[in-house]
């Protein structure tokens, strides 16, 4: 993948709110998914794809 398709392809994940709320809670440290899911109304399945 050439380096600005690379860039974009980042650029259009953290895009997305919720991942960047997930990204924010990580930065505290690790955690498991139940617990992310938990701050979210999202289901656990949605967010383990958000992580992937």
């Amino acid at each position: 993948m050439p380096q600005a398709e690379h860039d974009r392809s980042v650029f259009r994940a953290i895009a997305d709110p919720t991942r960047r709320a997930i990204l924010d809670r990580l930065r505290q440290g690790p955690a498991p998914v139940n617990e992310l899911a938990s701050a979210f109304s999202q289901s656990r399945p949605a967010i383990s794809k958000h992580l992937r």
